[in-house]
């Protein structure tokens, strides 16, 4: 029983980075909808690494290159690293959201796979903003720049689970909303500790003391739980629940805010 268990808990654990990164895990995992339910809790994983990889990259180029350069390429790895899934969902959802449309032609608009004009405007003014801030943090150095970077990919991830409970799907028959019919809270709540433990840690790892750690790293989760809460119930209401499209849009939303929010603590702080 306790051997099936944790073999259930590997394949989890496994299927999170799988499905919500690029890198190259060879372990076949059945991507059954328990499977996919129960690799929620490990969304954070996934953040980890793409937060860890992207990190180490950023600090490497601000040593041979000006930093506009730097995070431009720091950028499109850590666009690389998720396959693009997440902007996608992001440009989706822009141009369903705000074609001002019926809820029913607004889900028709974001299945269509043909990028409208509000889609690439919305990319364009995100990346743009992920850049300019990615820029900042590199003035700081590692200290600053991998916390920051790895706080975004797991709070990100950390509130693709959340809205996952917090909201039915607005498709009950197809698109990836659901698959995750069968996550529950509790899987839910570890996703959400492994993110602030995960935060908690780096910090302390780059000097920041105990308590400051800590509180830093409350702060970032109640920030992310808020843009969920608001971000996420006015895609609920706008189309009846949340998709697979709104989930993505929902993770840029926090990893773009998370790193607004680092560079504003860290002006303050220093």
């Amino acid at each position: 029983m306790v051997r099936r268990s944790l073999k259930e808990e590997w394949f989890a654990a496994i299927a999170a980075i799988q499905f919500l990164t690029r890198l190259p895990i060879p372990v076949v995992v059945p991507f059954e909808p328990r499977v996919l339910a129960r690799s929620v809790a490990y969304f954070p994983l996934a953040g980890l690494a793409i937060g860890v990889l992207t990190a180490g990259l950023a600090w490497l180029l601000s040593f041979v290159l000006p930093l506009w350069p730097a995070s431009i390429l720091t950028l499109a790895v850590w666009l690389g690293l998720s396959g693009g899934l997440h902007l996608d969902g992001w440009m989706d959802t822009a141009d369903g959201v705000l074609s001002h449309r019926s809820r029913e032609r607004m889900l028709d608009i974001m299945k269509d796979s043909r990028v409208g004009a509000m889609g690439a405007a919305a990319a364009i003014l995100l990346l743009m903003l992920k850049a300019s801030l990615l820029v900042e943090l590199m003035g700081y150095g590692i200290t600053a720049l991998l916390p920051a970077l790895i706080a975004a990919s797991c709070y990100g991830r950390t509130a693709m689970a959340l809205a996952i409970v917090g909201w039915p799907p607005a498709r009950k028959t197809e698109g990836l909303g659901p698959l995750f019919n069968g996550v529950n809270k509790r899987w839910t709540a570890v996703n959400y500790v492994l993110s602030v433990v995960f935060c908690y840690i780096i910090l302390n790892v780059n000097g920041v003391n105990e308590i400051n750690s800590l509180s830093i790293s409350i702060v970032a989760s109640l920030f992310m739980s808020l843009i969920v809460w608001g971000f996420g119930g006015w895609l609920a209401r706008k189309l009846g629940g949340l998709t697979g499209d709104t989930y993505g849009a929902i993770n840029e939303a926090v990893e773009a805010a998370i790193l607004l929010l680092a560079v504003i603590g860290v002006r303050l702080w220093l």
